[in-house]
């Protein structure tokens, strides 16, 4: 008899170099006034081109799994949802389990754009449940900086980099389900609307169809998340949406109907960090102690494809 699994733990990370407004304004044919209208973005940090990818991932992961008290001997699978690693292989999950020396671990990477985390949480979830796995490490990371196009100013003021971890452990008999059902899907047919294309790759996408896609079509589809849990959005504790752009996480969050939750708003001092926005603000929230152990949250992560996950998790 397999059971669910719960979140024990989170951490995050980010590069030292903060990119203000007024930066890119030097750059680029733009302003701080201009951006925070459109995006609300005032900072986002920049890794260093030495610092790749499953660095980031690394030490959130590190900090995770030190906030739950385990050794790396104790994780038997690494997922790490990323769309900005560079090299095919090794893999950026297999790179995060030598940095922090887990010993043998299933490690894959999947590639979800901006909702991959969730996705990653749910498949970590089900490995669980189907008694493959009994203690994972799931980390979103990403490195939008290496992917973007600087002279560009409708993507390049959006980008930030970074990563956030969760550990997740098999629940104790009897003991109730801290992630819940995900509903996951996408929109194929529009999936151009967001692309990280070509070589080298760069990042574009088609603001407007996203957005109103993720303000008319994704309400209803976040509520329903909330239905597989056996939640009212009125219950939800807090609301971690992907970070994108505050002016579709204000609408969207509004939609939803999650009257008493914190909504996360952490795109503005972080950008759009794509995989890494939604556990690195969950584990801002945790920190601030903005949310307390056993509230429910509303995770959900859309964009690249056009696919989306959320799910309801418990709050370690």
């Amino acid at each position: 008899m397999h059971h669910g699994s719960r979140i024990t733990a989170v951490g995050h990370y980010q590069p030292a170099r903060i990119l203000t407004n007024e930066d890119l304004a030097g750059t680029v044919d733009t302003s701080d006034e201009w951006i925070r209208s459109r995006v609300g973005i005032r900072t986002r940090r920049i890794a260093g081109p030495d610092e790749p990818v499953d660095e980031l991932a690394g030490h959130a992961a590190a900090k995770a799994l030190a906030a739950a008290g385990l050794t790396p001997a104790d994780v038997d699978l690494v997922v790490v949802a990323t769309s900005t690693a560079i090299d095919r292989s090794p893999n950026t999950a297999a790179r995060v389990a030598a940095r922090l020396g887990i010993p043998g671990p299933a490690a894959l990477d999947l590639n979800v754009v901006c909702a991959g985390f969730t996705h990653a949480l749910a498949t970590a979830d089900h490995a669980v449940r189907a008694g493959s796995s009994s203690r994972a490490l799931v980390v979103g990371a990403d490195k939008m900086s290496e992917v973007v196009d600087w002279t560009d100013r409708s993507t390049c003021v959006l980008v930030g980099d970074g990563a956030g971890a969760a550990v997740v452990e098999a629940c104790a008999p009897g003991e109730e389900a801290g992630i819940g059902p995900v509903l996951w899907g996408s929109v194929p047919e529009m999936g151009n609307a967001v692309r990280i294309e070509g070589t080298p790759p760069r990042f574009a996408q088609e603001g407007q169809s996203v957005y109103r896609w993720a303000t008319t079509r994704l309400p209803a589809i976040a509520r329903q998340a909330c239905e597989r849990s056996g939640l009212a959005p009125a219950d939800l504790a807090a609301v971690v949406l992907h970070q994108a752009n505050l002016r579709i996480i204000e609408p969207l969050a509004a939609k939803i109907g999650a009257v008493n939750a914190v909504v996360a708003r952490d795109v503005v001092d972080s950008g759009n960090t794509s995989a890494a926005s939604i556990p690195l603000a969950l584990s801002k929230l945790v920190e601030r102690g903005e949310i307390t152990s056993g509230d429910p949250v509303l995770l959900f992560g859309f964009g690249g494809n056009l696919s989306y996950a959320g799910q309801v998790v418990r709050c370690p």
